[in-house]
């Protein structure tokens, strides 16, 4: 338990750099290749700034990656100007902090060894046993040893509070449904005249900022189990129920998790915990309750690192954890659901 705490402290992310890929598998009013071509018009595609260290990068492209101190630590980075973010750009006084967290020196089971440890020989951009050491973004590069960041510079080498070199992998399971009054009729919103679609946030316990639940797929865990599992462990307390109440517990999960469902983001993720050695990646995925019966029947429950946890409204007035808020207005775009008064949105894009 205590090793799983550890590594999932590591787990919610923030999500603020390009869409990887967009794969739909239910509700929305475009076609994948519409909506494909929509996002990328309006930034959202992984280009050239911020996967191949091109000569310059958008200054919202790689910024949580670039802050002080490091989190959990009282560690400065050096700093990086947005110009010198690529790697194609030459900077031969670069002088990164060399930091990795005494938390991932000590060798819990979700850490690899140093680089320098003779009996560690990582198999780098390949599955390497049970560890995905493989990017959704494709190929990185190997230097002297070590991985190296795709989106560019951070001022720190070392993996920090990351347990793995190179891509370290998290699962977000983003679970909504619409708001309804008490006689079951979907609430639109009085100023967009658009349906409210509300989602499962939880508080968390180190910074106490709410968030979207999420966690660190495990070695040899296949995404959808891990999607499961955070929601159940965070939201839903899974960790503490009786025997007899995990397996009625798994039973309205597998009814959620077994639906249809969106998955919204794929890929490398501004993180403030990543460097130029070891990174964040995400997979999003959305599943919607149409009807709202399957949640009616579950009762939410903060567990492991969640305070709390409640049904929250999306729209542009969210304050969440690092970049949430942005993956949140997806899954409204998405879902053709409120998000702004200010203009309407649709499948356009943000």
């Amino acid at each position: 338990m205590a090793g799983r705490f550890l590594g999932k402290t590591l787990a919610t992310v923030s999500l603020s750099v390009a869409l990887a890929s967009v794969t739909l598998k239910s509700l929305g009013r475009c076609s994948i290749a519409a909506c494909s071509n929509s996002f990328s018009s309006r930034g959202f595609h992984l280009n050239s700034n911020t996967m191949s260290g091109s000569n310059g990068t958008k200054e919202n492209s790689h910024n949580k990656a670039r802050t002080s101190p490091y989190p959990g630590s009282k560690v400065q980075r050096s700093q990086v100007p947005n110009e010198k973010v690529g790697w194609l750009v030459e900077w031969q006084d670069y002088n990164p902090v060399e930091y990795t967290a005494v938390s991932v020196l000590a060798g819990p089971r979700w850490a690899d060894p140093q680089i320098s440890e003779s009996n560690f020989s990582p198999k780098f951009n390949e599955k390497d046993g049970h560890v995905e050491r493989k990017s959704q973004n494709g190929l990185y590069e190997i230097e002297n040893g070590r991985p190296r960041n795709p989106a560019g510079r951070t001022g720190l080498v070392g993996r920090g509070l990351l347990g793995r070199w190179g891509p370290n992998h998290a699962a977000d399971p983003i679970i909504t449904r619409w708001k309804r009054d008490r006689s079951g009729n979907r609430i639109t919103h009085p100023i967009s005249g658009k349906n409210i679609l509300q989602f499962v946030a939880i508080k968390r316990k180190d910074c106490g900022e709410w968030a979207i639940p999420g966690g660190m797929v495990d070695p040899g865990e296949k995404i959808s189990a891990t999607l499961k599992r955070e929601f159940g462990e965070e939201a839903l307390n899974s960790l503490q129920k009786s025997g007899a109440e995990k397996r009625e517990l798994e039973e309205k999960l597998h009814k959620l998790f077994s639906q249809e469902h969106l998955v919204i983001y794929k890929g490398y993720v501004d993180d403030p915990r990543n460097t130029d050695n070891a990174w964040m990646e995400t997979e999003a995925v959305n599943y919607h309750d149409e009807t709202g019966e399957i949640m009616d029947n579950l009762t939410l429950e903060a567990g492991d690192d969640a305070g709390k946890v409640k049904w929250v409204d999306m729209s542009d007035k969210l304050k969440l954890y690092a970049s949430h808020s942005q993956f949140i207005q997806l899954v409204a775009e998405k879902r053709d659901a409120h998000w702004s008064e200010d203009s309407e949105t649709d499948c356009r894009g943000l």
